[in-house]
């Protein structure tokens, strides 16, 4: 449409006979003026897409990735076991292999964990392959570790088998294990170190339950140290083990004890040598020039002894997960944690810094929740009393299954070697 100028005349000058056009063109003028808003205001307000219109997924994914994961609770997932049973993985070993020894009740591997804000993606076999094509992992640290391990080697199992390389590596394959997935040249092992740092019995003549442990608080393990520099990630977790009666060295010297029951002896609370084990292994990751690893700290998991103590008939007997109404993180649990994530803290920038990345994989308060979850005397060893009820380890499947699927998230949202 073309428009011409026209000059609106003022009164003083107006000529009598132009006076009905001059009218004319002004109110077709203030027509115009009045419908051609109008119009584009009807197509602004059309159902083309606008750029705005993505705003919504912009935003969920952007809440995603502040999500949480950490905090949450489980919630009835009837379809499950979701991954594996004792009949399709043949590598679950006999200690948590639970309804092979005939544990009764399912109910516990019908739960999944939900965080507060977001969902946890199952676990995918394939993607998680995908994810560390070429690279190395390993569990540092005591059984709850290997269990872990274990764990996931069945996830994968849904789409391959390792195969079993141990004896290439250590004449002790019950503790030392390693696998290797030859399709993807991704290998996982075990690497064990239930205190981190060098010990060793004080008796020479046997080992047992209670028998007393010296630690070299300053001292790393050389059962990891040596091996460590081959892997591309490390998870951490250690715990238990840090209850028995145990003398302290540091400095070359011993400089007290735990539970030690002998004179003259300064007495540390559990927490001391915990934290001093932990604040070792990350200086000594920090400083390895070779080690350009992610460290993940597995947070501690806890144990659910009910009607008495491990050794003196405690169980765990639950089919459920505890609210968190009916449960709360304190007491031993709470300082244990606490000690190991301040010294991950602690350790995380110097780390940048030199290479490895520190990583929180927070597992404590989900766990806690699940006192259902463990073997009680559902699960055989030959290297443990069968009248002691096993309520530290856990089934397989079971809930322990969800910490590889916090792994996959965190492997996802790119915690990975440089």
């Amino acid at each position: 449409m073309k428009f011409h100028a026209i000059d609106i005349p003022n009164g003083k000058y107006t000529q009598p006979n132009n006076t009905h056009k001059k009218l004319f063109l002004l109110a077709l003028t203030l027509i115009l003026l009045i419908t051609i808003p109008l119009c584009l205001n009807n197509i602004s307000n059309s159902p083309l897409p606008s750029p705005k219109s993505n705003a919504g997924s912009s935003k969920s994914i952007e809440k995603e990735d502040q999500c949480q994961i950490f905090s949450g609770n489980w919630v009835p997932y009837p379809d499950g076991p979701a991954y594996y049973t004792n009949e399709t993985c043949n590598l679950i070993i006999d200690q948590q292999n639970c309804m092979k020894f005939g544990r009764p009740d399912t109910e516990f591997m019908t739960w999944r964990w939900k965080p507060d804000a977001c969902e946890l993606p199952l676990f995918d076999a394939a993607q998680f392959l995908e994810l560390v094509r070429g690279k190395s992992l390993a569990f540092l640290g005591d059984s709850v570790g290997r269990n872990q391990m274990q764990s996931l080697l069945c996830l994968l199992a849904t789409v391959t088998y390792p195969e079993d390389i141990s004896h290439k590596y250590s004449s002790n394959t019950d503790y030392f294990k390693r696998y290797v997935y030859n399709d993807h040249n991704f290998t996982i092992a075990n690497l064990w170190s239930p205190y981190l740092v060098k010990s060793r019995d004080v008796d020479p003549s046997g080992h047992d339950f209670n028998s007393l442990m010296s630690l070299y608080l300053d001292e790393p393990d050389e059962a990891w140290l040596t091996l460590v520099e081959q892997f591309d990630y490390v998870i951490v977790s250690v715990g238990h083990w840090f209850f028995r009666p145990l003398i302290y060295h540091e400095n070359g010297r011993v400089i007290g004890c735990h539970k030690c029951h002998q004179d003259n002896m300064t007495l540390f609370v559990t927490s001391y040598g915990y934290r001093k084990a932990f604040r070792t292994l990350f200086r000594t990751l920090g400083s390895l020039k070779n080690y350009k690893g992610v460290t993940f700290l597995r947070t501690f998991s806890p144990s659910h002894f009910e009607n008495g103590a491990w050794n003196e008939g405690g169980n765990c007997v639950r089919t459920k997960p505890f609210t968190k109404e009916e449960t709360k993180l304190d007491g031993y649990v709470l300082e244990m944690y606490l000690t190991q994530v301040e010294e991950l803290k602690a350790a995380e920038e110097p780390g940048l810094q030199r290479g490895p990345q520190f990583r929180l994989m927070d597992t404590t308060e989900a766990m806690l929740l699940r006192p259902d979850g463990h073997p009680n005397f559902y699960g055989h060893s030959p290297h443990r009393n069968m009248t002691l009820a096993d309520c530290v380890h856990w089934c397989l499947p079971g809930p322990i299954d969800t910490w590889n699927e916090i792994l996959l998230y965190m492997l996802k949202k790119g915690y990975r070697p440089p």
